[in-house]
């Protein structure tokens, strides 16, 4: 069964920890995939500096200001994509960072995807992995979660972790006012937990003498 829009209809921080132990579902042209979700990010929208909905609408984040339960898919770096689950009721865009899990149907078609991975472990360890094994891409941009059945994405009900082997810290990679926010949520000692990189600012390009 997928999760109901009154799910997603809380706040982040609330969702994120309890998106841990449910179920993706990728329904691809050649088959299915299934992931179970050991790792996720809450970023609060206009109250998070590190949301892209921080400094309001625009066309590429549109999405997280919309109906709760959809997909918000960007691309980042100019090489990847992100999953991301919209939180909160329309108009209060918030979004869940969908980071990591375990493949546990579909593996080869996942493999497939992912030529370089050195282990079952590692298809979907990170965010942009989880996006390549599962063949996302911004064409599932605004994707209803909560539809089930043969959409082409879905958020079942799986089965969460116990409340003791949920950890917290802060996210990867967010600078700023938002660094210590401890909203990165993952299952203790799984395996299939993105390594934590702290935020490295970038350096300031010193001109050169001439």
């Amino acid at each position: 069964m997928p999760l109901t829009r009154d799910f997603f209809a809380r706040p982040v921080v609330e969702v994120a920890p309890d998106l841990l132990g449910r179920t993706l579902l990728r329904n691809t042209p050649d088959g299915p995939i299934e992931l179970r979700l050991t790792e996720a990010e809450a970023y609060d929208g206009e109250n998070d500096p590190g949301s892209h909905a921080y400094r309001g609408r625009t066309a590429r984040n549109a999405t997280m200001f919309g109906p709760p339960g959809h997909a918000y898919v960007y691309f980042i770096y100019g090489m990847w994509f992100s999953l991301n689950a919209v939180c909160c009721p329309e108009g209060k865009a918030s979004g869940v960072l969908l980071r990591a899990g375990e493949i546990l149907k579909g593996a080869e078609l996942a493999a497939g995807r992912r030529p370089k991975a050195r282990s079952a472990r590692e298809l979907a360890r990170g965010p942009a992995r989880l996006a390549t094994a599962l063949d996302i891409d911004r064409s599932l941009d605004g994707t209803d979660l909560c539809a089930g059945g043969d959409a082409p994405l879905s958020l079942l009900h799986g089965r969460p972790p116990a409340p003791e082997l949920v950890r917290s810290g802060p996210r990867t990679g967010v600078g700023g006012d938002g660094a210590d926010h401890p909203w990165r949520y993952w299952i203790a000692d799984d395996p299939t937990v993105s390594p934590y990189r702290p935020h490295v600012p970038r350096r300031r390009r010193t001109p050169s003498a001439t």
